[in-house]
């Protein structure tokens, strides 16, 4: 969730209790290389590049992971996971990975088509009641988002529900309403537009027809038969070690905060899950190519249409962007970055502990953007065509 920045200037009345500034110039030390940079000329390149990104985009920590077929690993921590304690990031560390939950959460949806147990133009009011124009929005408009609900994290009152209370615990059945009380922004299927109140919505349309919660069914059906050993889909403010500090300015102040105990339980479906760069390498390639899915139902997800924003297009919980398949994620205090690029059989993740924009861009997408520019120069990562988790 990104309140947008007049309303963070608008709801100054609290101020959160941490607060951190970030310097100006921040430490950037690689982790040992696992080739010599000398073997692969893009390695010494991204070894500057990096840290130059991060200096200019004010991120304090960073993991990067990108691998090509025929080339060698380029895997690096830089930074610091606590600017407190100049303690520097690990390659082993979790992060909380915003967005990125939504390709689990559409995965596990897609599933329950290929069981026949749910179709992609059922309309939502087939398993959920109370959804204005319900009877006219179909499961696949909510999850390529072009179902033209208000998302809940737009709304200015949860905006400060949420910064209020970080730690607060939330449940699904509360958020959807902060997004309901406003009108519907177009017609269904006309238009893109990001809107978590679409997730959350599939989130519980996976739990009427599974009978079981969320999360049980997503480590069940799509974690562990992925090989996954390491994401978690926490209930509330749970986050395994190691993990770094997170730092946003997400706050009613304006002012940067440590956000590492904050709830994620508010994004739920849509945004509350946790991983680390192994097992982020590994999905990357599993929902890029549909390897939990039938090739129909892939081929379905991967229908991606225009979002209005250069280079980038949207699926079914998934984004293509100048070839490259995946997925961002964003909330306050952490972005990643798990795309795949089928055509080099290329997999980047990126991995940081704020989410304060930069420019107005999100500080993930100009570190991906400086990586690809380098390393795969004809398919250059664009990003997402709006902030959000």
């Amino acid at each position: 969730m990104r309140a947008a920045s007049a309303l963070r200037r608008a709801l100054a009345a609290a101020a959160l209790a941490v607060a951190v500034v970030l310097p100006t110039a921040l430490p950037a030390h690689a982790a040992p290389p696992a080739h010599p940079a000398a073997h692969d000329p893009v390695a010494a390149q991204l070894d500057a590049a990096i840290p130059q990104t991060m200096r200019d985009a004010g991120i304090p920590g960073a993991i990067v992971g990108l691998w090509r077929a025929g080339k060698p690993d380029y895997v690096r921590t830089f930074g610091v996971s606590d600017l407190a304690t100049g303690a520097p990031m690990l390659r082993n560390m979790h992060l909380r990975i915003g967005s990125e939950t939504k390709t689990f959460t559409v995965t596990a949806l897609l599933q329950l088509v290929d069981d026949c147990l749910v179709g992609l133009d059922d309309p939502i009011s087939k398993y959920v009641s109370g959804v204005r124009n319900g009877d006219n929005i179909t499961l696949r408009q909510l999850a390529e988002m072009r179902s033209g609900l208000f998302s809940y994290t737009e709304d200015a009152d949860f905006t400060k529900a949420l910064l209020g209370r970080p730690y607060r615990q939330w449940t699904p059945a509360e958020l959807l309403p902060y997004g309901m009380k406003h009108d519907n922004k177009f017609p269904p299927g006309t238009a893109f537009d990001y809107s978590n109140s679409n997730i959350v919505l599939l989130g519980m349309v996976i739990e009427r027809m599974t009978g079981r919660d969320l999360a049980s069914v997503i480590r069940d059906r799509v974690i562990r038969p992925s090989g996954l050993r390491q994401t978690r889909f926490p209930y509330g403010a749970e986050f395994p070690q190691p993990h770094p500090h997170g730092y946003s300015n997400q706050t009613l102040d304006g002012q940067t905060a440590d956000t590492t105990d904050w709830n994620s339980s508010w994004a739920w479906a849509a945004g509350a899950m946790t991983s680390n760069l192994r097992d982020l390498r590994t999905w990357a390639k599993v929902v890029a190519t549909g390897a939990l899915l039938s090739p129909a139902t892939q081929a379905a997800r991967l229908d991606t249409k225009p979002t209005g924003f250069p280079g980038t297009a949207y699926g079914l919980g998934i984004l293509t962007t100048n070839g490259w398949i995946g997925h961002n994620g964003s909330l306050p205090g952490y972005e990643t970055v798990t795309v795949y690029l089928p055509e080099q059989d290329a997999t980047l993740v990126v991995m940081i502990n704020t989410d304060s924009l930069s420019g107005g861009q999100e500080p993930s997408t100009l570190l991906a953007r400086a990586i690809t520019t380098i390393a795969t120069p004809g398919n250059i990562y664009a990003g997402k065509p709006r902030a959000g988790i």
